[in-house]
């Protein structure tokens, strides 16, 4: 029997006056709360998650969240952890794009893996803020898109579009690892696998997280 996204009690900040004990206070917190699912708690600390292979609905989400927290507040960092095999180039390209369009800083944070498109948007988090855990994988190749129509009448169109994407994207490695061009575009011929130091020595990220503490968290 699936488990299904836990739900977890939320205390909405209006308190009541001063209780007369501790018990009546952790009573009126508990008739209060509101029980949430999971992933929206955490969101209202401006924590995200990609966590689906990189989609229409996966990146709407994401996207339409961002700047929703943008607005309620343009100053509080936001934090993104990502999971992810990859996904589709324009998906992709518009979670990366919507980085750069808030106002917040974006950390982006690595766990398990990014792999494919989902390295693009670990890449595009604000520069000193991109990390991954200590055991994670990064792994950049060429990107791919959704099967384009069958019309022959359409297919050197489409095909001149894709090739234009993938130069796109290329470019973005460039310019966000200042690798020289040609290194990319070599490692970006086949499946190109790293570990979380050397997605650092490439410019992927910048860091190791290892823990929450704000002068420790680095390495």
């Amino acid at each position: 029997m699936p488990v299904g996204v836990p739900k977890v009690p939320f205390l909405n900040p209006n308190p009541d006056p001063e209780p007369d004990s501790v018990v009546e206070e952790l009573d009126s917190m508990e008739e209060k709360a509101t029980w949430v699912d999971l992933y929206n708690r955490l969101y209202r600390q401006r924590v995200l998650f990609l966590g689906k292979d990189l989609e229409e609905e996966v990146s709407n989400n994401i996207v339409g969240l961002m700047i929703h927290l943008n607005i309620e507040d343009p100053f509080w960092t936001q934090t993104l952890y990502i999971n992810c095999l990859g996904g589709f180039i324009i998906p992709g390209l518009a979670i990366y794009d919507t980085i750069g369009f808030v106002e917040p800083d974006v950390k982006t944070i690595c766990l398990g893996i990014a792999a494919s498109m989902a390295s693009l948007v670990l890449l595009g988090g604000t520069v000193t803020q991109r990390c991954a855990f200590p055991n994670a994988r990064v792994m950049i190749h060429q990107p791919r898109v959704k099967d384009f129509d069958d019309r022959f009448s359409e297919v050197n169109l489409e095909g001149l579009t894709f090739l234009k994407l993938r130069d796109c994207v290329t470019q973005i490695y460039i310019q966000r690892t200042n690798k020289p061009a040609w290194v990319v575009v070599v490692d970006l011929e086949r499946d190109t696998f790293m570990s979380a130091t050397e997605a650092i020595a490439y410019g992927i990220i910048d860091g190791v997280y290892v823990s929450e503490d704000e002068d420790e968290g680095w390495s």
